[in-house]
C-alpha cells in the first residue's frame, strides 16, 4: 500500500489491461439507467462515426479506477475522492483492451497532519495505444505516521 508520502511528482504507474466486452457495456448501461441508443442500439450505432455501439465513456473511467484498485497501491490509504475531470478523445468498443498510465501531478498538504490531497493526471490508452480519453483525480490520502 501507497501513501501519500510515498508519490513524487511525475511517479507513472501504469495499470493492467482489461478487454472491454458486450456483457460490460449491458451491464453498465442496467446499473447507471443510461440506455442512449449509441450504447445499446446496433442500428442506430451503426449510422455514428463509430459504425458499431460505444461503450459509456464512464464504463472505462470506472475500469480504470478499478484496475487501479486491483493493483492494491491505494487501498485502505485512500480517504475520498475530491474531484475528478475527463475528457473523451476516442470511442471504446466491446473487444477493445485499455489500460491506463497514473502520473502524480500535484501534492498539497492538508491542516491536518494525517493526510494529504494527491491530485494524479490518467491516460486511457486502447490496445493501439491511442489516448482515448484523459483525465484529473484528486483524492484524499492518508499520510505515513
Amino acid at each position: 500500500m501507497l501513501f501519500f508520502d510515498d508519490f513524487e511528482i511525475g511517479d507513472e504507474i501504469f495499470t493492467p489491461r482489461r478487454t472491454i466486452t458486450e456483457t460490460d457495456i449491458v451491464q453498465f448501461a442496467g446499473l447507471s439507467g443510461d440506455f442512449n441508443p449509441l450504447h445499446i442500439d446496433e442500428v442506430f450505432a451503426s449510422k455514428t462515426p463509430y459504425k458499431t455501439r460505444v461503450a459509456h465513456g464512464l464504463l472505462s473511467v470506472s475500469v480504470i479506477t478499478g484496475l487501479q484498485s486491483m493493483m492494491g497501491n491505494v487501498n485502505g490509504s485512500t480517504l475520498g475522492l475530491l474531484e475528478i475531470n475527463w475528457k473523451f478523445q476516442r470511442g471504446v468498443i466491446a473487444g477493445d483492451t485499455i489500460f491506463g498510465k497514473f502520473v502524480v501531478h500535484e501534492k498539497k498538504d492538508t491542516s491536518k497532519p494525517d493526510r494529504g490531497v494527491l491530485t494524479r493526471k490518467i491516460y486511457v490508452y486502447n490496445q493501439k495505444e491511442e489516448v482515448v480519453s484523459e483525465g484529473v483525480i484528486v483524492l484524499l490520502m492518508l499520510r505515513r505516521t
